[in-house]
């Protein structure tokens, strides 16, 4: 099969697209021929041998990057159901990478089975990305009394955020950087979309709601820019932290308020990743709720993800185009 192996810590150019021998799937588990990988953000910093959380880089190199792929199975391992064989599916990894491929290897545990009405590329969007969106939503109970910023709103999160509290009937701001991000996210069905780019963004969304409009801010770029959002908030307000993009791979750059600015505006402000997002669904080993959450949604029409592809054998381009925002919605690889 062909993959994109990592040779050496570095520069998106360390991935090279070579051919690699066939994966076999050992007890438990099934082969999957891959149709979609997804790419990650961590990607980027795991290729750059950083850890982040409980995510190790590689132990080993060469090593096959990606956690999230969907595909139809392919082969199956010993002890594995056969009704397995030819579904079609969506899993991810977890610490076992594998994804950048055209042939993956998975557990049952991990499996999704997929209905009709979702394509692959969809799936791969929702099976990681689309859990972490559904995680931060453990921490908000949305309502049409509510009006809610997302940063970052074109983005693989911001995207499905924006949809979600468009579902729930709350008057939803999406903010983006560059023309053709606003207008994907008008396209999302924001009520106001606006380019954080130009120094007016913040001041357009009070001329149209309030001087302190905002019940939620979902907010995962970090920096001066998220801490600016964080004026917005109305009394009683959330702002939830889910990154700091904007800032590199340093925990410093959130934007988390510090406990007397939260007392000063009325507001809380808090980091939802890792242990908050796993003690809301009862640990870690029971993440999965969360993939299941996006996939009935989007099986449902709730969720339809925007999806940025690139050529399997171009992953090293996919990697720069994130790293530079560059891209629209989940970055998602294509055997």
């Amino acid at each position: 099969m062909h993959a994109v192996r990592l040779h050496a810590f570095g520069p998106a150019e360390n991935l090279r697209y070579e051919r690699v021998p066939d994966p076999r799937p050992g007890p438990g588990q099934v082969r999957i021929a891959v149709a979609a990988a997804g790419v990650h953000l961590v990607d980027t910093a795991l290729r750059e041998g950083l850890r982040l959380g409980p995510v190790p880089a590689p132990a080993e190199l060469p090593a096959i990057p990606g956690r999230e792929v969907a595909g139809t199975v392919d082969a199956l391992g010993e002890g594995v159901d056969p009704a397995w064989l030819g579904r079609r599916v969506a899993a991810h990894l977890g610490m076992a990478p594998g994804g950048y491929a055209e042939l993956a290897v998975a557990g049952t545990e991990r499996l999704h089975p997929l209905p009709g009405s979702l394509s692959e590329d969809h799936a791969v969007a929702l099976v990681g990305t689309g859990r972490t969106a559904m995680g931060i939503l453990r921490f908000a109970e949305l309502s049409p009394a509510d009006t809610v910023l997302v940063l970052a709103a074109a983005g693989g999160i911001g995207s499905l955020l924006v949809q979600y509290a468009r579902h729930r009937g709350a008057t939803v701001v999406g903010a983006a950087g560059g023309p053709e991000k606003v207008r994907t996210v008008e396209e999302l069905g924001a009520d106001l979309a606006v380019d954080y780019t130009r120094g007016d963004w913040a001041e357009r969304i009070r001329e149209k709601f309030g001087d302190r409009p905002v019940t939620y801010l979902f907010e995962g770029v970090g920096g001066g820019l998220g801490r600016s959002a964080t004026a917005l908030l109305a009394p009683g307000g959330s702002h939830l932290s889910y990154g700091y993009a904007s800032t590199g791979f340093s925990p410093e750059g959130q934007a988390v308020l510090s406990e007397e600015e939260q007392r000063e505006l009325g507001v809380t402000s808090l980091s939802v990743l890792g242990r908050p997002m796993f003690d809301r669904v009862g640990g870690m080993g029971n993440i999965r709720v969360l993939e299941e959450e996006a996939m009935a949604l989007a099986a449902a029409g709730v969720l339809v993800p925007p999806v940025h592809h690139f050529p399997l054998a171009h992953a090293a381009r996919a990697h720069r185009a994130l790293e530079t925002r560059a891209t629209l919605g989940k970055v998602v690889l294509v055997p």
